[in-house]
């Protein structure tokens, strides 16, 4: 997802703002869809639009196998009372600082595992990424490198476990084909 299509962004803004005024609670808004279906990119842009934080989740998986992980930390810790995540520290592969995050101020979380069962409930607005196997791969390589080529299938077969377990396009508000 390269070019943002500013009017999705503009809607997805307004419909996250509409709806957090309707329930009276702190503006959240969940970006989730399997790697390189632009998640980073849309979720950075809502974010700029909303003036609003954005929470990373590859700052939070623990390595190459914390997707479920993560998953559990969108809910117990950056969206529950302690309001923050611990920092995964990828090149020394260990646990990192703990990030704070204010809990007054609009929050976007973006990655994959970022929207389940247990986080829908908890936002304002659910966006899940949709895009060919093929675009999704060639994106993500040329992101990353070779280091997530190494990394695809181990990644991707973690993945397909979540929207298993947790269907989080069934969960989504909106589906955006990237």
């Amino acid at each position: 997802m390269p070019d943002v299509d500013r009017a999705l962004v503009q809607g997805l803004a307004a419909a996250a703002s509409g709806a957090t005024t309707a329930s009276g609670r702190r503006l959240v808004v969940l970006v989730d869809g399997r790697s390189g279906t632009g998640k980073t990119t849309l979720g950075t842009a809502v974010a700029a639009e909303l003036g609003a934080v954005v929470v990373h989740l590859d700052d939070l998986y623990p390595g190459w196998d914390g997707l479920r992980a993560a998953a559990d930390a969108v809910v117990t810790d950056v969206l529950g009372p302690r309001s923050g995540y611990r920092r995964w520290d990828w090149v020394a592969s260990e646990p990192a600082e703990w990030v704070s995050v204010d809990p007054d101020v609009p929050l976007v979380v973006e990655g994959c595992g970022a929207l389940s069962r247990a986080s829908a409930p908890l936002a304002s607005l659910r966006v899940w990424l949709e895009a060919d196997d093929v675009v999704r791969r060639d994106r993500a390589i040329g992101r990353d490198g070779e280091v997530f080529a190494l990394e695809w299938e181990r990644w991707a077969a973690q993945e397909r476990a979540f929207i298993a377990a947790e269907d989080p396009a069934a969960l989504a508000d909106v589906v955006v084909r990237t």
